[in-house]
């Protein structure tokens, strides 16, 4: 085992699918000599060259449609958008022609789409946003979100393995700040798979991505006060983890549903959706959703700590859901 930040983890998964795949090859913009713009491939283009590491003008839409085309040639493109924000330039790509493709004619589109994403570092609203809903909504895609250092190692082997077209983001306000224990032996985190990353009994938060951690940091909170919270994180939005969610429902009858996107159109919702449908009457209170409000990123610090669903606001609602 190996003591690794969650940025290393994507970077030693994508070093490991390189040397074992010859056809996995990177693209984007400042990937190969500069290192990428958090550093995410640094080392990539010494050990592998520029036939197999490859900087891209500054254009989105040209580098997904590159990594399309090569997909379907029997490449595995994994393309970096330098903010996933940016990867709005290229939604035509990958929406209405990479997500497509497989329902039209039947061929494989192995691709991996793969940015920073989320607050807390200041960016403001155009480097800075939680977009993963603009592809939950699309069929023929998968959406991916590790919240640890394990899993964003092994989320991302099994993206580039996967013959599917992944989007995955990665939370730049983890990059840096997440270690974990990391396995030296080849192993992957398996796409569609919720993971509980603690028991309780009392209620369920439900969330992915760098609310995990607030997650779990209001639950021993919590727990001081008597309330047994279990949190359960996604890793996957697009298949979501049904019978994971519902199970924890089951168990605590009481139910948070927690992330940093705006409310309206937010995973959240659709959760809340599939556990009154099917959950109902195992409910003892009303789903509860605690996200951020329907504005762009502050760039204002204070502000965006207002944004953000934090600690103390997961706190609040717990309470009072707790004492319904």
């Amino acid at each position: 085992m190996a003591i690794l930040t969650y940025l290393e983890a994507i970077r030693q998964g994508i070093w490991e699918e390189m040397e074992r795949d010859a056809s996995v090859f990177l693209l984007g913009e400042d990937i190969a000599a500069y290192g990428g713009a958090f550093k995410v491939t640094a080392g990539l283009l010494e050990r592998f060259g520029d036939e197999r590491v490859i900087d891209t003008p500054i254009s989105e839409s040209a580098i997904v449609g590159a990594a399309v085309g090569a997909a379907l040639m029997g490449m595995r493109p994994v393309a970096e958008m330098q903010f996933m924000d940016f990867i709005s330039c290229g939604f035509d790509q990958i929406v209405n022609m990479a997500a497509k493709i497989h329902y039209r004619w039947g061929a494989r589109v192995p691709l991996v789409i793969r940015g920073p994403a989320g607050a807390g570092v200041h960016g403001g609203p155009f480097h800075s946003q939680s977009n993963e809903m603009w592809f939950v909504h699309t069929p023929g895609l998968k959406v991916v979100v590790p919240a640890t250092a394990y899993d964003a190692k092994g989320l991302i082997k099994a993206s580039i393995r996967d013959d599917n077209p992944v989007i995955f983001f990665e939370h730049k306000y983890l990059y840096r700040r997440v270690k974990d224990e990391v396995p030296e032996e080849d192993y992957v985190v398996p796409l569609g798979k919720a993971a509980v990353r603690r028991e309780g009994s009392d209620l369920a938060i439900i969330t992915y991505g760098a609310m995990v951690r607030t997650a779990l940091e209001a639950a021993g909170q919590l727990m001081t006060e008597g309330i047994s919270v279990e949190v359960v994180d996604l890793r996957t939005l697009l298949p979501y983890d049904e019978q994971c969610i519902l199970a924890s429902v089951r168990k605590c009858s009481k139910v948070m549903l927690l992330h940093e996107d705006t409310r309206i159109g937010g995973m959240a919702g659709e959760l809340a959706a599939m556990i009154t449908e099917k959950a109902f009457e195992d409910l003892d209170g009303p789903v509860v959703r605690v996200t951020a409000p329907d504005t762009p990123v502050p760039f204002s610090p204070p502000l965006e700590d207002y944004f953000l669903p934090g600690v103390q606001k997961v706190v609040e609602a717990a309470r009072k859901l707790a004492a319904y």
